[in-house]
């Protein structure tokens, strides 16, 4: 009896020594809570295209998929209130053809909003946008502004820091670009699209970005050779390759991949940490990614945060891909995209980083 008593004390020892609390917390929890908000009401769809003012999200325009019918209308989302509000649409060019288009770029500066670009349907013609419309939200109206001044394109990268807007990489009609453009929405008439300082890494499109501290970071996205490893951020003047990268490579398995390497992916940030959630690798993602700026670290998967199929198990799970996202800084929304096939999504959901999920209650 005694020398039972003596096993079991020292089997509680080495349980105690061996299993710290972050052992646990891998074993038993999962990081992350996504919470389903309020829908907006209108279609379904995919690339459309957002930015966010005060706290206040707006989406606008994208691809419902029922005969070639591109949308140009635009949403605002309260985040307070959770409840959302259908605004004036993208409106009609002069020559008579609609405002609707998906793959646009769009970014937010000094409290209003800009939409660019994108690709469009007239009758039976299909053409590139190059036209830019700055939204007022406290006069709800759009005022055309200066056109793009690089190639046609699609799947570009959109962001501000500071004063400027920016628009890089895409899918244009000359082939995949490496070009960044810098827009000032207080220069003259004909001038307020400047190209911007070089990009060191190859060309793609379909890449996410989220802005911390005035620094942009753009990370996945896809070109002429496949999905795109590296990782940089931009200060609005200076490239940096962050080492981080390195872990962007996966393995010959089907399946099987060990860093956020993806296109169509959303990026947002939350109290000084990126985020990356969904998009495409050998089929639609469910997963989210969390990443240190001070340490240039990844951290995510399953074996930690909880994949959006905790979330999303109304719909099969609700791998996407081509979703936005809004953010303020504080609060991060993930909503529409491809779920798979012609099937589009109307949900929005908010990520709640910091709470933990015990496996018992999935």
């Amino acid at each position: 009896m005694k020398k039972y008593t003596l096993l079991m004390l020292l089997c509680s020892l080495v349980c105690l020594v061996g299993c710290d609390d972050e052992d646990v917390n891998t074993k038993d929890y999962t990081l992350g809570r996504w919470y389903k908000r309020a829908n907006y009401g209108g279609y379904a769809r995919s690339q459309a295209c957002s930015f966010t003012i005060g706290n206040k999200g707006y989406m606008c325009s994208g691809f419902r998929g029922e005969s070639y019918n591109y949308l140009n209308d635009l949403w605002e989302y309260d985040m307070d209130a959770d409840s959302w509000t259908q605004l004036a649409s993208l409106p009609d060019l002069a020559d008579g053809t609609s405002g609707g288009r998906y793959g646009s770029a769009a970014f937010a500066l000094d409290d209003k909003g800009y939409v660019a670009i994108g690709y469009a349907k007239n009758d039976s013609d299909f053409y590139y946008r190059t036209d830019t419309w700055q939204y007022d939200p406290s006069v709800n109206t759009w005022t055309q502004q200066d056109d793009f001044i690089g190639d046609i394109r699609t799947g570009a990268t959109a962001f501000s820091i500071d004063q400027y807007g920016y628009l890089a990489f895409g899918l244009a009609d000359t082939g995949y670009s490496d070009k960044v453009y810098r827009f000032n929405p207080n220069a003259g008439a004909g001038s307020q699209w400047t190209e911007a300082e070089g990009f060191p890494g190859n060309p793609r499109s379909g890449s996410a970005v989220f802005v911390i501290d005035n620094q942009a970071y753009v990370c996945g996205g896809s070109n002429q050779s496949g999905l795109v490893l590296d990782f940089y951020k931009y200060d609005g003047h200076e490239w940096t390759y962050l080492h981080s990268s390195g872990n962007f490579v996966y393995t010959a398995f089907y399946d099987d991949y060990a860093a956020p390497v993806r296109y169509g992916a959303v990026g947002f940030a939350i109290n000084g940490y990126g985020y990356l959630a969904t998009g495409y690798n050998r089929g639609a993602l469910n997963d989210y990614w969390k990443y240190d700026p001070q340490t240039d670290t990844w951290y995510g998967g399953t074996d930690e945060y909880t994949t959006l199929s905790d979330v999303y198990n109304s719909v099969s799970g609700y791998s996407c891909y081509n979703a936005i996202s809004f953010s303020n800084g504080e609060r991060g929304f993930l909503l529409t995209g491809v779920i798979s096939g012609n099937s589009y999504s109307d949900d929005i959901y908010e990520l709640l980083p910091d709470e933990q999920t015990s496996h018992n209650e999935e």
